[in-house]
């Protein structure tokens, strides 16, 4: 079961690696567009992408998630072909908005796959493979991307945008070969209500934006910081980026290890705050230091913002399934993927306001906001413990 959802992780990422890579490069040189219309049209998308990821975790819920799974990452994968037809702004706006709706209403989809594929406490380890997994696809479509980038044609750009599309059809139709996943049906006795209803979950996705920070963090605010603060070589970004790369790859299963539950689920999120926000100091000491020195504070702060980063998968994957009812899996997963999605795209705003700003007193405050999230979120945690403790008796009774 694992293997076969770590082979369509596998396949799908290395085509959204050669994507992440080459596409707005692409859009900018090959199509000729302006890097402003690139910029809005990729925030439409994103603004669309999260509107479907709530609805498209229902349809999950309701037709069943394997199916809606195939469907959405084989539309993405269409879309992504969709690409090289482009020519100008409208056709890259519908596009763009095509693949980013398709790949937020897939992570709905898939999310409530593996719920309903794998059993309860063997989740959280199945999501650790599958994210390692995703490391491992997403650096072969880099490379890939890098090939796409040298020669920098559209006469290559084509094709392998078509080769990217075909990957993501081939990862979706992978699903075909698990078993039937149906919907589970919502209790008799059980309201029908959706996630926005769910105060307690909906508080815990809220303080989830601020820690999924932390993905951004290293990819948006660490590589300006180094260029424009700091006298360390900006070619040491890369092996930063690859250092962390190899670690969340051989790490990140061992480091969910006591978070299958939703109380370990809490705690590594909790200790993932503290350990970013800790991350953020040590990053701040690299301004003013001489070239040696600020590469060893940067060194030393992403060694502890990835086990934060490590952590903070763990627990927000044990969080997310642990606390959803099983009718509702595709729901919730969407209400986090919502939330993750946002906080993904605020925080170049938020770290170039803060940090780039600032200086060393930007990283300091934005250590306080992931510090204030990491002690809520236990709290924030129980709170929505308490909230299913009646549900549950009456489901024994």
């Amino acid at each position: 079961m694992i293997r076969l959802l770590a082979l369509s992780n596998l396949v799908r990422t290395c085509g959204n690696g050669f994507l992440i890579s080459v596409s707005v490069l692409y859009f900018i040189h090959a199509v000729d567009l302006p890097a402003r219309q690139v910029g809005l049209g990729l925030t439409v998308a994103a603004v669309l992408g999260m509107l479907v990821s709530i609805p498209a975790g229902h349809i999950a819920d309701v037709i069943g998630p394997r199916t809606m799974a195939i469907t959405f990452v084989a539309l993405q994968g269409v879309a992504v072909c969709g690409y090289a037809l482009v020519e100008g702004f409208t056709g890259f706006l519908v596009a763009v908005s095509l693949v980013t709706m398709a790949e937020s209403a897939g992570n709905s989809s898939r999310g409530a796959l593996v719920a309903g594929a794998v059993p309860s406490d063997e989740r959280v380890r199945a999501r650790a493979y599958l994210r390692s997994v995703t490391n491992v696809g997403i650096s072969i479509g880099t490379v890939l991307g890098g090939v796409a980038l040298g020669y920098n044609s559209q006469s290559v750009y084509v094709p392998l945008l078509v080769l990217s599309g075909l990957l993501y059809v081939t990862g979706g139709l992978v699903y075909l070969a698990l078993p039937p996943v149906p919907p589970v049906p919502r209790p008799a006795k059980e309201t029908r209500r959706t996630v926005l209803s769910d105060r307690p979950f909906v508080l815990i996705s809220v303080l989830n934006i601020a820690l999924v920070m932390n993905g951004g963090l290293l990819t948006v605010a660490l590589p300006i910081w180094i260029a424009e603060r700091t006298d360390a070589p900006v070619s040491l970004y890369a092996g930063l980026l690859l250092l962390n790369t190899v670690i969340v790859i051989l790490f990140q299963v061992r480091a969910s290890k006591g978070a299958e539950t939703v109380q370990g689920g809490a705690r590594a999120l909790s200790r993932s705050g503290v350990l970013t926000a800790l991350s953020c100091a040590v990053f701040a000491l690299a301004a003013g230091r001489s070239a040696w020195l600020a590469a060893a504070c940067l060194i030393a702060g992403t060694l502890v913002h990835v086990v934060g980063e490590l952590l903070y998968s763990a627990g927000s994957w044990a969080v997310s399934y642990e606390l959803a009812p099983a009718h509702a899996q595709g729901q919730y997963q969407g209400m986090f993927g919502l939330t993750t999605q946002l906080g993904t795209a605020v925080t170049p705003a938020v770290t170039t306001a803060l940090v780039i700003s600032f200086g060393w007193p930007g990283w300091l405050l934005f250590g306080l906001l992931l510090l204030a999230a990491a002690l809520a979120m236990p709290r924030a945690v129980r709170w929505a413990e308490r909230t299913r403790e009646p549900a549950a008796e009456n489901a024994a009774a």
